[in-house]
């Protein structure tokens, strides 16, 4: 097995080239794999399957790839449930109302391709199938992408996105006989539903019909917010904004919990500002206020008291306080400060038992605190350990709730909370077949080039030795606001087991640290996160937990980027590289789908300064003739609508082309299947099969 790595080089298939070339701000650039842009031509096809065809040959290669499979299907195979959450009045309802409250929950039996959606009125009930996606599609493929409860808990509309795609059609099923009412909405894209009180509808937000033929190439504009009233037509819903004077505007529609508000979030691509615009649908032909009219800053709807509305904001406060603006007095000077910026980066806050919940992140771990109505600090919840906690919805009166806690170590158990008493019970906790105790995590701190102190986080077997020959996995994403914090992962538990390390740096760029760690990280600055992300796997070798020739880094999406832009700076501080549906050309990634809106978050290629700073770092125009690169496996999907597959397969043909030595390059394409999000259980098998399968192969892994 370990034999093959003195194999010849591998025979890639021949991917022709065109002379396209570019010109940018005076710098001419060559784009000789554009062809593969259309990723439905006769020849992208053929490539494909090429390309396949010898990843494949590759794999089975690796005597115990099967081995590998069998034992992440072994362990995947446990009951996985979601955090609970409730709808409609109870009996002794205040509204009057009759008994109408309903549970709701997911839960995978443990190798279903689709978590099943349950319901019941009681907790001790006998739990009732409302919707199981697994029956949409014999191969899985068919997920459930969003969920929306009439507030009566009697209709649920639900989205549905097919073979991975971020296009959503949205439906409605009656939560009593289970049957789907006649109503369809499509077209839909980054949007959920919201139902008015009297629940005969909801609020939705879609893009224009797209070009049959084009829908993974054509660019998303002009989104717009409409409503859908039950029984009616799509062509009949009521257009509730637009502007088509801003066709890079989204709408995010939701009503307050007291159903007097249309809550209007306007966003603008991927940046964490927002604009809030509200509708009082207690007058029929109200209009539309504008409240916050400056892409400025973040603000997040919480509730309102009336006329008073709470925002979570990073206004003047970069890692986030709760305000308090009156409508009725909208004026700035007029805004109350009610839980003020604290060290730690404050995420989100709800509001339960007539108090603030607050989520804070500390050092990328959660920690949970409470507050009342005027700001002041009444307790915090006390978890199991350190890691990452998810829940803690529900209305303003409720005294129960439920939350979900998770660690590297342990897996999502699902708890119960007394708003009141403030004790946490167990609900519902997964039996997986492996002893964490005998794993360990640790968090370190390193410095970066400019001197800028990360953490990172560390898991692997107790017992292993820092002699430098371990095998281990850097994983990191480092863009976007998105904080990676502590979770359980059959994958990285089967890596650990191989005896490997898994390590993961909290990297600029994210929001570990607030609002300006991110910035640190973005546009102009985006080396700062390729900087950090090099020191930690210098800081791995150098405290010799590995080697170079036995590190790997993994990544997907932006962190796909990642991967690409170190491996390209660094390529000898590297064994392995495992990049993910990642942006590869930065130079052409605003030209489809969704992606012009990530120029907020990278900048634009049409912009002289910032075009300088991506032609340095995009992976795809950095490739060098005749360098030895890590090996690598690139993985993508065929409908990837999010991050479209020419990225991935343009940076593969320059890679081979570019590459000497005999590590291998290769690429492997999911078909029937998106950006990741509603991928089936059993591909998600076989894909990670095939990464640790390679990896055991590349980095000579003693395994058997």
């Amino acid at each position: 097995m370990l034999a093959a790595m003195t194999q010849e080089p591998l025979k890639y298939p021949k991917t022709p080239t065109v002379d396209q070339v570019d010109t940018y701000h005076g710098v001419k650039v060559a784009d000789p794999y554009r062809w593969l842009e259309n990723p439905d031509s006769t020849e992208t096809q053929a490539w494909i399957t090429a390309q396949n065809q010898l990843t494949e040959k590759f794999l089975d290669g690796v005597g115990v790839r099967q081995k590998i499979n069998q034992r992440l299907t072994e362990l995947w195979n446990f009951e996985k449930y979601g955090v609970p959450f409730k709808e409609g009045e109870p009996e002794t309802s205040a509204k009057g109302q009759a008994d109408t409250q309903r549970y709701f929950y997911f839960k995978n039996d443990g190798l279903q391709n689709q978590s099943v959606l349950y319901t019941l009125k009681k907790l001790d009930d006998t739990p009732k199938v409302l919707l199981d996606p697994n029956t949409l599609s014999e191969d899985g493929t068919v997920a459930l992408s969003g969920i929306a409860v009439s507030d009566n808990s009697n209709l649920l509309a639900y989205g549905l996105s097919t073979a991975g795609s971020d296009w959503q059609e949205w439906k409605v099923r009656d939560i009593e006989t289970g049957e789907d009412l006649p109503d369809l909405v499509r077209w839909v894209k980054f949007s959920g539903a919201a139902w008015t009180p009297d629940n005969q509808g909801f609020f939705y937000s879609r893009y224009d019909e797209p070009n049959e033929k084009t829908q993974l190439e054509d660019v998303n504009y002009f989104q717009k917010l409409y409503y859908h009233r039950l029984g009616t037509p799509q062509s009949e819903d009521v257009l509730i904004y637009e502007r088509p004077d801003h066709k890079d505007w989204g709408f995010s529609g939701g009503v307050s919990e007291d159903g007097h508000y249309l809550i209007i979030s306007v966003w603008l691509g991927t940046d964490s500002r927002n604009l809030v615009f509200y509708k009082d649908l207690t007058q029929p032909d109200a209009p539309v206020v504008e409240l916050i009219r400056e892409f400025e800053a973040e603000y997040s709807f919480i509730e309102n008291e009336g006329t008073r509305f709470w925002f979570r904001t990073d206004l003047d406060a970069p890692r986030g306080k709760l305000i308090a603006i009156d409508i009725a007095k909208p004026d700035r000077e007029n805004w109350q400060e009610i839980i003020p910026e604290a060290e730690e980066t404050l995420q989100s806050v709800g509001l339960l038992n007539n108090q603030f919940v607050a989520s804070y992140l500390k050092d990328a771990y959660d920690q949970i605190k409470i507050f009342d109505l005027n700001g002041q600090f009444v307790k915090e919840v006390e978890l199991p350990g350190i890691g990452s906690v998810g829940g803690f919805g529900g209305d303003r009166g409720d005294t129960e709730t439920f939350y979900s806690f998770t660690s590297f170590t342990t897996p999502a158990t699902i708890y119960r909370y007394n708003m009141v008493t403030g004790e946490s019970s167990v609900f519902r906790q997964p039996e997986v077949a492996f002893e964490p105790d005998d794993y360990e995590t640790k968090q370190v701190f390193y410095t970066s080039k400019d001197g800028t102190r990360i953490p990172m986080f560390i898991t692997h077997k107790k017992g292993v030795q820092l002699d430098g020959n371990n095998p281990t996995i850097l994983y990191g994403y480092g863009g976007f606001n998105v904080s990676l914090t502590p979770s359980f992962s059959i994958s990285n538990l089967v890596w650990m087991e191989m005896g490997g390390v898994y390590a993961m740096p909290n990297l600029r760029g994210g929001g570990e640290y607030g609002e300006d760690w991110h910035q640190a990280g973005m546009k102009l600055k985006k080396q700062n996160v390729f900087d950090d992300f090099i020191a930690a796997a210098e800081w791995l070798i150098d405290n010799r937990y590995t080697t170079p020739k036995k590190l790997a880094i993994s990544g997907g999406s932006n962190g796909g980027l990642l991967v690409g832009a170190c491996m390209t700076q660094r390529p000898e501080l590297f064994g392995a590289a495992l990049p993910a549906v990642g942006v590869m050309d930065m130079l052409r990634f605003h030209q489809f789908t969704i992606g012009w809106a990530w120029t907020s978050e990278y900048g634009s290629p049409e912009n002289p300064e910032e075009f300088k700073v991506l032609y340095a770092y995009s992976p795809l125009h950095n490739l060098k003739p005749g360098v030895a690169y890590p090996a690598t496996l690139i993985t993508t999907a065929d409908h990837d609508d999010r991050v479209v597959p020419a990225h991935s397969f343009k940076f593969a043909a320059a890679l081979q082309a570019a590459h000497r030595g005999n590590a291998p390059v290769l690429i492997r394409i999911e078909t029937k299947a998106g950006h990741g999000a509603g991928k089936p259980t059993a591909k998600i098998i076989e894909e990670i099969s095939d990464r640790w399968a390679f990896l055991v192969r590349v980095l000579e892994i003693p395994y058997e």
